[in-house]
């Protein structure tokens, strides 16, 4: 899995102060974006998380690159619909060669279960070939493609929907490769504006655990980590 950070809004968290004060200021948005102190963008910023309103989260966004990732994880990913999402098409790209996928490591772990998983990916591959060879159009030799088939998708997420994201796919109980990439991408956001993504990630990072009966019985625990 390869995630980079393509793009993001300059200065995000003084763009997200900005737009909140702008609400209770007497002057432009350009002025306050430029003579805000720092101590102010900080107040204005604490009292935003900490009142829950959300809505100036909206006005910073994030762009990723994603690649080598399972069309698994991105049936998955392409559900959080407040995001932008272009992906590479089974329909227009033909794969010449060899299939790449990705292996779960529980099927990676156990021999014969990895002996089990490579020979349908070779199958795969075979039928697939096949197909293109006798003249199928690609988007219909895609049919036999399975899921463990890697993908490259570009993400692009205003920060509310970023902490949703986090809250829901940092948590233990997130697939093993959504979290994965959830941690990642959190990673490479919270230099950027750490205020912000202080606290962001699974619920119990910084409360308790919504998940009840569900819950995987291990809170996060910043010294453990």
């Amino acid at each position: 899995m390869q995630v980079e950070l393509l793009y993001h809004t300059p200065d995000p968290e003084r763009a997200i102060a900005t737009a909140a004060r702008l609400c209770y200021a007497p002057v432009g948005a350009s002025e306050l974006m430029e003579t805000m102190p720092e101590e102010r963008v900080a107040s204005v910023l604490s009292t935003i998380m900490e009142s829950g309103h959300f809505s100036t989260l909206e006005h910073a966004s994030y762009t990723f690159a994603i690649d080598g990732v399972s069309r698994a994880l991105t049936h998955q990913l392409v559900r959080h619909r407040l995001a932008s999402f272009n992906q590479q098409s089974q329909r227009y790209v033909k794969f010449k060669d060899e299939l790449p996928f990705v292996e779960p490591p529980s099927i990676a772990a156990n021999e014969q279960a990895r002996e089990i998983f490579d020979g349908f990916m070779k199958n795969a591959q075979e039928a697939y070939a096949q197909l293109v060879e006798l003249g199928i159009p690609a988007e219909d030799a895609r049919f036999v493609l399975p899921n463990a088939v890697e993908t490259k998708i570009v993400v692009t997420m205003n920060v509310r929907e970023l902490l949703h994201f986090f809250s829901l796919r940092c948590c233990n109980r997130a697939q093993w490769e959504i979290r994965a990439l959830a941690h990642r991408m959190l990673e490479l956001v919270r230099p950027t504006a750490p205020f912000i993504f202080l606290d962001a990630g699974a619920p119990c990072v910084k409360g308790t655990c919504p998940e009840g009966k569900m819950t995987c019985g291990d809170p996060y625990d910043r010294v453990k980590r």
